[in-house]
């Protein structure tokens, strides 16, 4: 298996350090309910945990809870509720909807706060080393301690001060420095330390998690580009720093972003933030996993205003394969090669997209072979074996969709006796079908991909 490693910017052989992978993934910050960019980066790294284990790992994945900071706390005060009300509240809708997402929860589920004895612990041994000071009550990282500072992002120093907003404490030795501590404020959060009371930093937290929970050295790192500068950057410098390790993760990992029709960011500042809750209220948790997957993870996943539908209309597809029960007797299929596509996408860097290609060839095949009278079981595993790695239930719906007098799942089972149809060169059949499913107001198209369907 092969991972792209941002460090690097290449490709490697992906090997674990030790007896299991050691992943930690940056987790949400607890100001309000996840969003569908929450929702895309936990079924991404959910995905990868779970191909992980299929190919016979052991995984320990961490995703940490930001559950202070600024963000929190201004949102407390909105809300007139205390920070710790507001962050148990998110906490709940955040497992309410991954779990509803059949995001399998992380091996642990640290919280920044209730980390604050290895977080103290680890600014003292930045400040022993020289790499951070005490200044005004807080506790600064010393950015130019650090040669290799930069190396994550690709960017120098220079070229970060002269394009990002930093912090201008008039207290901080050099304007690129950044918080480790930070001293209390009248009504704020605040723990005990050497340094007074305060709170810590954003980068340091995942710095002190990692590590408690993981070890000096992990082999994954995860979280959204949006990360990597500044918080990775930060981490890594200031991990590597305290333990005295290079390298501190040996994958870094980023998952491509969410953005919306005509290349819109999607934020609350526009009013087009669309939430888990929003999402699921409508659609099923199988198709809003189908389409993050339709898009590599490294990529944009771009939402339109018809991405879930249709990837409720090709789920169809999958549920009809899925029911069918394989002949008692028959020349057996083998399924072997179907796998293999599966698994050669899957280990190029986990490409979803081939993988769902080879996952409805699967799909085409039972079919097929199902209409020939043949022994399907082979199929029917590698199809249990895909949707488990893709995290799919497929589960029926509540309620079946009558369109034109027919349900949805008849329109699929029409489709894929017209395949079989066309298959046996049985013409007339396929054709009498296609005219019913027309006098039932459905129009078909057919693709590479198998044939879909929509209303007329």
């Amino acid at each position: 298996m092969r991972l792209y490693n941002t460090l690097t910017r290449t490709r490697h052989e992906f090997t674990p350090l030790g007896e299991e992978v050691l992943m930690y993934v940056c987790g949400v910050t607890t100001n309000d309910r996840p969003h569908l960019g929450h929702a895309l980066s936990s079924i991404v790294f959910d995905v990868l945990h779970r191909y992980l284990e299929f190919k016979g790992l052991k995984v320990k994945r961490v995703q940490n809870f930001t559950d202070v900071d600024d963000k929190i706390i201004n949102r407390a005060n909105q809300d007139g509720v205390t920070p710790e009300e507001l962050s148990e509240r998110n906490i709940a809708a955040f497992f309410e909807d991954m779990d509803a997402l059949n995001v399998r929860r992380a091996t642990v589920h640290p919280r920044a706060t209730e980390e604050i004895p290895e977080i103290i612990a680890m600014i003292e041994t930045l400040i022993e080393r020289g790499a951070a000071y005490e200044a005004d009550d807080s506790v600064y990282f010393r950015v130019r301690s650090d040669a290799d500072y930069g190396k994550l992002s690709r960017r120098t120093l220079e070229d970060m001060l002269e394009g990002t907003r930093f912090d201008n404490e008039e207290h901080k030795e050099d304007p690129a420095d950044f918080a480790l501590w930070k001293a209390s404020k009248a009504g704020e959060p605040a723990w005990d330390s050497p340094w007074g009371q305060g709170r810590p930093g954003w980068h340091i937290e995942c710095s002190a998690m990692a590590n408690h929970h993981l070890g000096r050295q992990i082999d994954i790192h995860g979280g959204g580009l949006d990360l990597i500068f500044p918080h990775h950057e930060n981490e890594l410098a200031q991990t590597e720093t305290a333990l005295g390790v290079n390298p501190f993760s040996q994958f870094w990992v980023h998952n491509g972003l969410l953005k919306l029709a005509g290349d819109e960011k999607m934020s609350k500042s526009l009013g087009n933030v669309v939430t888990v809750q929003d999402a699921r209220a409508k659609y099923s948790s199988d198709a809003i996993r189908l389409w993050v997957l339709q898009s590599h993870y490294r990529s944009p996943s771009v939402l339109i205003d018809t991405s879930f539908d249709q990837a409720e209309t090709a789920l169809r597809s999958i549920r009809i394969a899925n029911n069918v029960t394989p002949h008692s007797g028959g020349e057996k299929f083998d399924a072997t090669p179907l796998r293999q596509r599966f698994v050669e996408a899957m280990d190029d860097d986990l490409n979803t997209p081939r993988a769902i290609a080879a996952l409805f060839d699967v799909c085409h095949a039972i079919n097929r072979e199902h209409g020939a009278g043949h022994d399907i079981s082979s199929l029917k595993n590698v199809l249990s074996e895909i949707t488990g790695v893709f995290g799919l239930t497929l589960e029926e719906p509540e309620q079946e969709e009558q369109v034109g007098g027919i349900t949805a799942d008849e329109v699929e089972q029409l489709i894929a006796d017209r395949a079989t149809a066309r298959t046996e060169r049985r013409w007339a059949d396929a054709d009498a079908i296609r005219d019913r499913l027309q006098e039932a107001g459905i129009a078909i198209a057919d693709g590479p991909s198998g044939t879909t369907w929509s209303r007329i």
